[in-house]
Parts: C-alpha cells; structure tokens; sequence
C-alpha cells in the first residue's frame, strides 16, 4: 500500500521508502507511465526525482554505392621479385601494375587447361586483362630469353582481349597501341593484345592506331595500309624516328605524348605521310 507524504512523493507502507509519483506510476502502470514521460518530456518537466526516457529516434544508415574494384589476382605483384622489378624498372615501367608467375605453365593450367605439359617451365610478367571490373584474361611476357616473348590466354574467346579498357574515357579520343607496356606512356590509350581488333564495338567512336616504327615489316605495313583505307587516323612516324616502339622513344628520352599528337594522319595526306615512310 502507498500512501502520499506530499504533492510529489509516495510513501510505500510495507517497506517505508519514499518514492517519487514517476517512479510510482511506473510500478502501477508501464503503459500509462510511458505516456506520462513522454507528456512530460515534451513540456520540458524534467529533473530530480523526474526520469524521463527521451524518445527514441530511428535514422536510417546512409546506404553508399560500393566503389567497383578490379579483381586481384592470386599471385604476387611485380615488385615483390627482384628480377621482375628490375626488368620493369629498366623499362620505365610502374612494377606494381604488373603481376609476377614464378611458374607460368603451371599457373595458367589451375586457371585454364593451356599447357599439355608444364615441363621447361619458366618465370614471366603477367599482364591482367579486365573488362567491367572482371577478370578476363592475361598476357605473360617473358623474363628469360624466348622467341615467344607474349603468351595471351583467355577465359572467354568473345571477351575483348584488350588492355586497359576499363580505364580509359570512351567518349574521348582513345590512342590504341601494339603492346600493352606502350599503352602506358599514353593517355587515354589501350592496347590491342593480339592483331587488329574492332575497337567500335567495345564503345571507342574515335580511335588514333599507333603501330611500331618499323617500314619493311609487311603486316604492319598492311594493317596500317587498310586502316588509313577504312578512313582511320594512324600515327606516322617522322622520318628522324629510329627507335622501334614507344618504349624505346621513352628510354631515348623523347616526349612520345607530344611526338605521337603531332604525328596523327587520316586520309589523303595519312596516304602521302605513309608512302614517304614506307621507303625509309
């Protein structure tokens, strides 16, 4: 039994303790007593001898679209061996955007079956191929003296077997190279890994070919032949150009960004450019 010892205290007959009316309200009745702290709250009656249990506000967490990564590969990085981060240094080239294979047959084989045997294995750079974030395929280049320097190995025949397209602006003019490594001397360029390709296909409306600077190497005289022809802008070399690719430009020190802009060509005069750099 309770009786009132004044206008805010209760005194409890069985025990003698003094309770407040909140405290009170709250042992007789939960449901009515939840309404009276939250009348209370909201007129600001609070204090001693007064709990009274804020509101509860409910905000959703902030829900932020997950930022699309590439997939790692499940092999060393480049840097992390010696002779391949020496190789990819002398060349100018970032070792940290390239994957190492002590093993390459072996390796390739727990991927796709490529290698009927992983004898005479050998060591090479790998050189991923991503296409929306996925891993499609690689280029392994190698570190011992081959004349197989590229093995080119894909998941899926109808995946674009070209590097860095994910990473290049396609509304832009794209510079499309031979080779991978060049590509990187380049911005906004990819590399077409394995003959000719159609770039359109893979969202590249205005495409500039870079082909290597070699005049009596005939498949690249014909691939740059039927690329002027189909109304295409190439790259033409200048004549006082020796050095066989953009590599070996960057390693002689020339500004290849600048060389390859002012070099670009497309139809008659890419024709009359060409004829001239053909004869060298």
């Amino acid at each position: 039994m309770y009786s009132v010892k004044n206008n805010t205290n209760y005194k409890c007959h069985n025990c003698g303790v003094n309770i407040s009316f909140n405290n009170f309200l709250k042992q007789l009745d939960i449901p009515i007593h939840k309404q009276y702290v939250l009348e209370k709250f909201k007129e600001g009656h609070t204090g001693k001898n007064f709990s009274a249990e804020e509101p509860k506000f409910e905000f959703k967490s902030p829900v932020f679209k997950k930022r699309e990564q590439q997939e790692e590969l499940d092999i060393p990085k480049a840097s992390s061996n010696p002779d391949a981060n020496e190789y990819l240094i002398k060349r100018k080239l970032n070792p940290d955007k390239f994957y190492y294979a002590a093993k390459f047959k072996q390796w390739t084989n727990s991927l796709k079956k490529t290698f009927d045997s992983v004898n005479y294995d050998e060591p090479r750079v790998i050189i991923p191929l991503h296409y929306q974030n996925k891993f499609i395929g690689f280029q392994g280049r190698s570190l011992l003296p081959n004349k197989i320097k590229y093995i080119t190995v894909m998941f899926d025949d109808d995946a674009p077997k070209i590097y860095g397209l994910d990473k290049v602006q396609k509304d832009q003019t794209v510079f499309v190279t031979e080779g991978p490594f060049d590509s990187t001397f380049i911005r906004n360029a990819i590399a077409l890994c394995g003959a000719d390709g159609d770039v359109g296909k893979w969202g590249i409306s205005d495409p500039v070919w870079i082909y290597d600077n070699e005049p009596r190497n005939p498949e690249i005289l014909n691939r740059i032949s039927r690329c002027i022809d189909s109304g295409q802008r190439v790259v033409i070399w200048p004549n006082i150009i020796k050095h066989k690719d953009i590599n070996d430009m960057v390693l002689a020190g020339l500004d290849v960004q600048s060389l390859v802009e002012s070099n670009v060509y497309s139809g008659l005069e890419a024709k009359l450019k060409f004829t001239t750099w053909k004869k060298i």
